[in-house]
C-alpha cells in the first residue's frame, strides 16, 4: 500500500472518529450532568480509539471532539474540560508510539488506563477549579470545593476515563484487524 494511500485512509478514519465523538455527546441518552461534572457514557472511546492509532489522529480528534460538546449546548465549563482532552490523548498517544506492546499484558494496560485516567482527571480539576474560585453558582459553593471538583470532577473522571478506555479496548480489538492502516496500539485478542 502507498503512502498516500495510507495518509488518505488515516485522514477518513480520524473524520470517522470525529463523527462519533461529536455524535455521542449530542445524542447519547446515558448522561448524567451534575454540573460542574458530566458523564456521558462512550464520549472518550473516539478519543482513546484515536490515541491507539497515532499521535496526530489523537490531537485532531480530541479537537474536534470538544466542538461536539459546544455544538451540544453544554455549558462552557463542560466544554473547557473537553478541550483538556487533548492533553492526555496526545500523551497517550506518544507513550503507545514509543511501546506500543504497553496493551498486550493486562498490568500494563491497567496501569496505563489508570495514569491516562489521572492526567484526564488532573487537567479537567484545573479548569474546574478556575471556575470554582472565579465565579460558579452558590449551589456548588454550599456544597464545597472538596466535594464539587475534587469528587465529582476528579475521582468522577478518573471512573468515567477507566470505564471508556475499557469499552474503547473492547471496540478497538476487532478493529485492530480490519483497519488497514498503521497503528501504535496492540491488544491480544482473546
Amino acid at each position: 500500500m502507498t503512502n498516500q494511500t495510507n495518509k488518505i485512509k488515516t485522514m477518513c478514519t480520524a473524520a470517522l472518529l470525529c463523527a462519533v465523538g461529536i455524535v455521542i455527546p449530542m445524542f447519547s441518552p446515558f448522561k448524567i450532568m451534575l454540573e460542574p461534572a458530566s458523564y456521558t457514557l462512550a464520549s472518550h472511546v473516539a478519543i482513546f480509539i484515536a490515541m491507539f492509532i497515532s499521535p496526530p489522529v489523537a490531537v485532531t480528534v480530541a479537537l474536534v471532539t470538544s466542538f461536539g460538546f459546544f455544538i451540544g449546548g453544554f455549558p462552557l465549563v463542560i466544554v473547557l474540560r473537553a478541550l483538556t482532552h487533548i492533553i492526555f490523548a496526545t500523551l497517550g498517544a506518544y507513550i503507545l508510539k514509543k511501546n506500543n506492546n504497553i496493551l498486550l499484558s493486562m498490568k500494563s494496560m491497567a496501569t496505563f488506563a489508570f495514569v491516562i485516567s489521572v492526567v484526564h482527571a488532573i487537567a479537567e480539576v484545573t479548569v474546574v477549579s478556575f471556575y470554582y474560585w472565579g465565579g460558579m453558582t452558590t449551589a456548588y459553593y454550599a456544597k464545597g470545593y472538596l466535594f464539587t471538583v475534587i469528587g465529582l470532577v476528579g475521582v468522577g473522571t478518573i471512573i468515567h476515563s477507566l470505564i471508556d478506555f475499557a469499552i474503547a479496548v473492547i471496540v478497538w480489538k476487532p478493529l485492530q484487524h480490519v483497519i488497514s492502516i498503521p497503528a501504535n496500539a496492540k491488544i491480544r485478542a482473546r
